[in-house]
């Protein structure tokens, strides 16, 4: 990748330290992105909670109409560039929308496939005349947008998928059989991104097709878990007729489409369960300031505490991570816009390059939504288990994020995969790190002298526990070699430590860098002490869970050995901390950080 600068790369930060004024953090939002954020927020307010029972029950014509809504507003567009009637944000902005959204329930995801799967892969992939034709409908809402990739027999597989398209006699269209399932917004799309594979082709082609076409039919919508009022159908096509000119990009090209729309999904999906964790947080809390027993509100009960501050320390590391990696985003395209490379392509190509970033958000962010709504049923009791209140709701909603986007199981394999492939295309150098704490564990220890600097410490966390992960993976790969790629107890513990490496460095920074900004971060210092202590407990489980799943004998002690050192931290009274951080939300009686 061609940049102005030597920004750091996707997946880097294994191997190469950040320093604070390089991370983007929350609390720089300009005015004008905070404007557009309560804007958001007052939409889904006014128009989506008061209309959350009748969403859920799929009232006729309600979500299109509340569709076309945001689109007045321009929150369709955001990431449509001006010329077609978009707002033309930056990235970093259009993931602020994502994240106010994410508190409307199921509407935010008829939302989200509409401006991400249902509009991206035309605006960054189609020709002059697709997106003069599709994308100003799109952006204003006028035309809903929905993505037909899912098969039954095609899921994770999705190159498998058995739908094919044949040109006409007269080869003027292409004639689509087949049948997809999964379909957001499939009731009521007007334009389907479908997929298919062209004659006896290996690959999967795409296709912009009218979603109102002769031979478009549709099984009722299905009966689901959660977000009731997502329209998710069956679509059958029966000798559908395309124009061929609808086709999108290349020929054979389309999982290509498929894999970076999907590797936006994931990051912008990170985006919006920060949204939806927010609003959970703060309804619980406000249940736990009203709620008395024996006498006294249960938000002075400390095991009510624990759960509420440590719904808030997750959503914070969350946030810290997600908007990190999305201005790293933000930065390469920039970096390759200012090479001469059109913004489409610069989008793409800025994006892919983080896809392992993309993947580790979408499993940080689903499973730290899961820990927050979970609790929050838990602290509304019986309450919280009725349908009368959000909580039940918020727990049922927040089920399918694991899911979506690619399995949580999918996207830890990826997240390892992705990172070995960049090193052995030499788009990165793991093995001389991984060498070098190979040779540190044979070496005498050098404990030296702990830092006085609480940051400098933590960093110091930070370092220690990057090297026990090349040591893992480096010792994994080396002695599992072709056959890595199928270990995926041990992958998926990789990814994990991965994961809580990468949100744990993502904090330090935040929390350092917004002490150079404000006279009193105590409660971030908080956060950043207690996480620190959580990750590396669990770092140290999860190393020494996969070193016992391939070594043994000598060397299976030394890195075990070295796992613990690495993995060390000082002892730290987390109790006590929660206690402030949960005070704090109880007096603000809401999530406030």
């Amino acid at each position: 990748m061609s940049t102005t600068n030597n920004a750091i790369r996707g997946g880097e930060f294994l191997i190469r330290e950040t320093a604070a004024q390089d991370v983007f953090i929350p609390e720089e939002w300009n005015e004008e992105q905070l404007m557009i954020k309560q804007m958001t927020m007052e939409f889904v307010e006014k128009r989506i909670i008061p209309n959350i029972e009748a969403i859920d029950n799929q009232e006729e014509g309600l979500v299109p109409k509340l569709m076309e809504e945001s689109g007045e507003l321009g929150l369709l567009g955001s990431s449509v560039p001006e010329d077609y009637g978009g707002m033309g944000l930056d990235f970093k902005s259009t993931m602020l929308i994502t994240e106010a959204i994410g508190g409307a329930h199921a509407f935010s995801v008829s939302f989200s496939a509409h401006t991400g799967i249902g509009t991206l892969p035309i605006l960054y992939y189609g020709n002059e005349a697709q997106k003069e034709k599709w994308i100003p409908g799109l952006a204003s809402g006028a035309l809903k947008g929905c993505y037909c990739l899912t098969e039954p027999g095609a899921g994770s597989d999705a190159n498998s998928g058995r739908t094919k398209a044949t040109l006409s006699d007269d080869g003027e269209h292409y004639i689509i059989n087949g049948q997809k399932m999964w379909i957001t917004n499939g009731g009521f799309a007007d334009v389907m991104i479908v997929f298919a594979k062209i004659d006896d082709d290996d690959n999967l082609t795409a296709f912009i097709v009218d979603g109102h076409s002769e031979g478009i039919s549709k099984n009722p919508e299905e009966k689901k878990m959660g977000i009731k009022g997502s329209s998710t159908r069956q679509i059958f096509f029966n000798d559908v007729k395309v124009p061929k000119e609808n086709l999108l990009y290349e020929r054979q090209k389309g999982f290509k489409i498929a894999v970076n729309i999907l590797n936006i999904g994931r990051i912008k999906l990170g985006g919006a369960v920060l949204g939806a964790a927010k609003d959970a947080l703060t309804e619980t809390v406000k249940y736990a300031n009203e709620r008395n027993q024996f006498g006294r509100p249960i938000s002075k009960y400390g095991a009510i505490r624990y759960k509420l501050a440590e719904s808030a320390i997750r959503i914070y590391t969350c946030e810290a991570a997600t908007y990190r990696a999305t201005q790293n985003i933000d930065d390469a395209i920039s970096g390759l816009k200012t090479s001469g490379m059109e913004h489409g392509e610069a989008t793409l190509k800025g994006i892919a390059d983080f896809a392992p970033e993309c993947a580790m958000m979408k499993v940080l962010g689903s499973e730290m939504l899961d820990y927050v709504v979970d609790e929050a049923v838990q602290i509304h009791g019986g309450m919280g288990y009725s349908a009368e209140t959000r909580a039940e709701r918020a727990y049922r909603d927040a089920r399918i994020n694991r899911i979506f986007e690619g399995t949580n199981e999918i996207n830890r394999m990826l997240t390892v995969d992705m990172i070995l492939k960049k090193a052995m295309k030499g788009e990165m150098d793991l093995m001389g790190p991984a060498m070098a704490v190979a040779q540190e564990l044979t070496g005498i220890p050098d404990f030296g002298v702990a830092p006085t600097d609480t940051f400098e410490a933590h960093l110091g966390y930070v370092r220690n526990l990057k090297k026990a992960i090349l040591m893992v993976a480096g010792s994994a790969a080396q002695k599992l070699m072709m056959t890595l790629a199928k270990e995926q107890e041990i992958l998926m513990g990789i990814a994990d430590m991965t994961i809580w490496l990468y949100t744990l460095e993502s904090t330090v920074l935040r929390v350092q860098k917004l002490a150079g900004m404000r006279d009193d971060v105590s409660l971030q210092t908080e956060i950043m002490k207690v996480y620190a202590y959580e990750s590396a407990e669990w770092i140290h489980s999860a190393g020494k869970e996969t070193l016992l799943a391939f070594a043994d004998g000598d060397e299976l002690k030394m890195m075990l050995m070295g796992l613990k050192r690495f993995c060390k931290t000082e002892d730290f009274n987390t109790k006590e901390a929660r206690q402030r951080i949960a005070q704090h939300l109880i007096d603000k009686n809401e999530y406030h950080f």
